[in-house]
């Protein structure tokens, strides 16, 4: 997969000797974590084009997968294509002898497309984790937590622990009163939520334009966010797909008023937030 920028991100991620954690987003709703001790954690990475005309993408491709050679782990949220890509994660793990972790749809689907032979991995790269079971990454624990998406197969959300604070990544999840019971039992530092707006997208049979919604909207995402119970609110998915792409500076209307998100923060594809 050719990259738009060269190698400067994963190089940039290789040499970065962060204070706290470094967190990068890739565009999509795929992020790097880097913690103090160097511990390296993909989140759904993804650099295909989609499916055009169909899905079609709208940001650039930021890295080649090979050129990925440091990283402890690659997790997904749930199964869709943006989430488990062969073409993205296979050469990722396969550089890295990194562990594939997902629920089991997505395991599923890298058993389906036979990734192991593909790219020469190992039967012990990759691990089925479920909602409520916690593992040690590193200098991370990784919480496997709940995920409220009806388009996806057996999603979950991941909470990050780490000495200098809490990262939640919520895949695609919308609000849901099962996101409360998560904000209740962690101080999240820093939230990762899908929001897009709805648009006319081609029919995956028909090709026919239909109505498509796959993110939260405006009140959606906010309100998932107060019911985490954020510090601060990082939109996502916003810049990928053309018809379905959305403006995060109108979230701050949103959160003005409540307690919780307390801050908005604002990324475009390979920008740099630390804990």
């Amino acid at each position: 997969m050719e990259s738009d920028w060269g190698d400067w991100l994963p190089a940039a991620v290789a040499d970065a000797d962060p204070d706290t954690v470094a967190v990068w987003y890739l565009g999509c709703n795929g992020f790097v974590l880097k913690g103090r001790e160097g511990t390296t954690v993909y989140i759904d990475p993804y650099v295909g084009t989609g499916d055009p005309p169909r899905t079609v993408r709208m940001v650039p491709v930021p890295f080649d997968p090979a050129d990925v050679t440091d990283a402890d782990a690659v997790l997904a949220t749930h199964e869709h294509t943006d989430h488990v890509h062969g073409e993205t994660q296979g050469p990722i793990l396969a550089n890295s002898e990194a562990t594939f972790y997902g629920p089991g749809a997505s395991v599923a689907v890298t058993q389906e497309e036979n990734w192991q032979s593909a790219y020469d991995l190992g039967t012990d790269q990759f691990e089925t984790v479920s909602e409520g079971e916690s593992f040690e990454l590193g200098e991370f624990t990784v919480h496997v937590e709940y995920a409220h998406d009806p388009d996806a197969a057996d999603p979950v959300s991941y909470v990050f622990e780490h000495d200098a604070g809490v990262f939640f990544h919520g895949g695609d999840t919308k609000p849901d009163g099962g996101l409360e019971r998560v904000g209740d039992e962690y101080d999240i530092d820093l939230g990762a939520l899908a929001f897009g707006s709805p648009g006319m997208i081609p029919d995956k049979q028909t090709r026919e334009p239909k109505y498509t919604k796959w993110y939260s909207d405006e009140a959606e995402v906010v309100e998932a966010a107060r019911l985490l119970d954020l510090d601060r609110l990082l939109p996502t998915h916003w810049d990928m797909w053309k018809g379905l792409t959305a403006n995060p500076e109108a979230l701050r209307p949103h959160v003005r008023s409540f307690d919780a998100p307390d801050r908005l923060e604002l990324a475009e594809i390979g920008d740099r937030v630390d804990l």
